[in-house]
């Protein structure tokens, strides 16, 4: 399904997706837009820097030889890196399980507090961090995308392939699962 707009009436990121697909050189110009947050996604999954320096590059490899496969749907180019990066990740994760990490800012810990209705303190914050370890990949994903990327529902409902409605029930059923993981870190 393409993206309905006026015929040569595009966005800039369109312009640079339609000059990519007409000549791979310049790929560099997506590349150059996208490769911060697509290496801050990686970093936040993996151990080590370099982990994510090598993930990063395979994700922008797979995108620009994948390139013209991509449909314009009136969601960002972002949202397919992410896809191609979790689809890596995975492939990373499959062959060697010590490579995963967590990596997060103090602030999107108080956020995931704030949301579980539970006054926020170092306390909870170091409970929240522990209870998100113990979390599978695909809901560590979702609070991730919600809480460190600020992501609308409809995004993450498009890069994880499920509806908006879907993606706000997973999200909230996560956090019903962390509550008690949460108080028992706090209580211990």
């Amino acid at each position: 399904m393409q993206e309905k707009s006026a015929p040569g009436m595009h966005s800039e990121e369109e312009k640079l997706i339609l000059a990519a697909k007409e000549n791979p050189s310049r790929f560099s110009a997506l590349y150059e837009r996208y490769y911060e947050q697509i290496l801050k996604f990686v970093y936040q999954r993996v151990v080590t820097k370099e982990d994510a320096f090598d993930i990063t590059q395979q994700v922008f490899l797979q995108a620009m030889l994948s390139l013209h496969k991509y449909e314009l749907r009136g969601f960002p180019f972002s949202s397919w890196l992410y896809r191609i990066a979790i689809n890596e990740l995975n492939q990373v994760f499959r062959k060697n399980e010590k490579q995963r990490g967590v990596n997060l800012e103090e602030k999107h810990l108080q956020e995931i507090v704030e949301e579980m209705n539970v006054v926020s303190d170092t306390e909870k914050e170091s409970a929240v961090l522990n209870a998100l370890t113990t979390l599978d990949e695909e809901d560590f994903r979702l609070i991730e995308m919600r809480f460190f990327e600020k992501r609308p529902f409809k995004e993450i409902g498009e890069i994880l392939n499920i509806t908006e409605p879907n993606t706000k029930m997973r999200l909230y059923r996560i956090l019903d699962k962390l509550k008690p993981v949460v108080q028992k870190n706090i209580n211990m």
